[in-house]
């Protein structure tokens, strides 16, 4: 694809996560005459304002492109060596585009946090992916990106104070503001619909391990009631995207060569502090769990101010657990809120280091943190706002 007119597609830049994508990469990546990149979308006029609104040069260029065309999405692919995706729910509208890439050898980035129709992706598409050199990088942003690399940066400390990796860690939610996205409030419940019309997809959802293919670890931890934590001081609950985060972790884990161990056992919860308020706070969040995929929930192409998005944050814990019972900690931190003014800058950051620190990964199914490792830890502290730190 070095003959490609453009590095980077953002399709789907007239969306609310989409026009925050191109916005990022013209406020950010301003004074790069190396990087080129379009904006593709269903109507050129919106296109032409969103460019506008979000400041992007008058000739950044614009390409039409369809989810229900797959002629206009093969063109579009044909034209980059990579393209950004925030059109979903993915089980609905990604699979053309996911195949255009496939065939065209071009990179594919999604914030995908839909593990049934990734499954299904990875059993039909990786063979072809492998043949034509194209790269497709699932779930680049919130879901799972700082969870991911956050196992792999306390791993890499359990190494280095334990001598070896620690069989188990723990991701804990010490605190996130800023509302879910639309998107992934609707990608929740097209994959439950679709579980509801097919039972035969409740064990890939049910799975931990749905996403390492051919591999099957021990016995994961549920994390589906509340519980208090005697190690950790805190009530814990339910966390909602344990349930793509932690496959992805494991998926990670398998793609790298399984430097957690084969009997590596991983999970998330949300921390809601000790004695009876922690336990009251825990059964809140229980409660809002539930609601944040029925009727109020907010819908894809809402979201939140600029105000909102900049006040937001995310705050994550991780203790690796040594089988003697000697932890490591660290933390995971970024500065926006997590669904949108994060997610946004995270999508970027993925798409610029494949291209660009690891172009040397070969081709298939990825997942970011596999791919890139402390290349795009590297790149993340130092562009998107995110911080890695040991906390011992």
């Amino acid at each position: 694809m070095s003959s490609a007119k453009f590095d980077i597609v953002v399709y789907g830049a007239t969306g609310f996560t989409g026009q925050l994508v191109a916005e990022y990469l013209a406020a950010h990546y301003k004074g790069d005459t190396t990087l080129k990149w379009a904006m593709a979308g269903r109507s050129l006029d919106k296109l032409k304002s969103v460019r506008d609104a979000i400041g992007a040069p008058a000739d950044t260029p614009l390409i039409v492109a369809d989810a229900s065309d797959a002629a206009s999405l093969k063109a579009m692919v044909a034209q980059t060596r990579s393209v950004i995706t925030t059109v979903g729910p993915y089980q609905f509208y990604g699979e053309d585009l996911l195949a255009a890439c496939v065939a065209g050898g071009t990179d594919y980035f999604d914030l995908c946090g839909e593990p049934v129709w990734m499954r299904q992706m990875i059993d039909k598409y990786e063979a072809a992916a492998k043949a034509s050199g194209a790269r497709i990088v699932f779930s680049c942003g919130y879901d799972s990106v700082p969870f991911e690399l956050g196992t792999f940066f306390v791993q890499e400390e359990a190494k280095r104070v334990f001598g070896a990796p620690a069989p188990r860690v723990k991701g804990r939610v010490r605190d996130m503001r800023g509302t879910l996205s639309g998107g992934t409030a609707a990608s929740a419940k097209a994959t439950f619909d679709a579980v509801a019309k097919d039972l035969s997809l409740v064990a890939i959802l049910n799975d931990h391990f749905a996403l390492t293919p051919g591999f099957t670890g021990p016995k994961q931890p549920k994390g589906n009631r509340a519980a208090y934590e005697e190690d950790l001081q805190s009530w814990a609950a339910p966390f909602m995207m344990a349930l793509i985060n932690t496959r992805n972790v494991h998926r990670s884990n398998m793609l790298m060569g399984f430097p957690y161990g084969r009997e590596f056992i991983y999970d998330e919860m949300v921390l809601t502090g000790p004695g009876e308020k922690g336990e009251a706070n825990a059964k809140r969040v229980m409660a809002a769990n539930a609601e944040k995929t029925g009727p109020n929930a907010p819908k894809p192409g809402e979201g939140p101010s600029k105000e909102e998005r900049e006040k937001g944050l995310f705050n994550l814990l991780y203790v690796a657990i040594a089988p003697d019972g000697r932890m490591v900690r660290a933390g995971v931190t970024g500065d926006r809120d997590p669904g949108y003014g994060s997610t946004s800058k995270m999508i970027s950051e993925c798409a610029i280091c494949l291209l660009r620190d690891a172009a040397d990964v070969p081709a298939g199914f990825w997942t970011p943190g596999a791919a890139m490792q402390h290349k795009l830890i590297k790149r993340l502290q130092d562009n998107a706002g995110l911080t890695f730190a040991v906390e011992n």
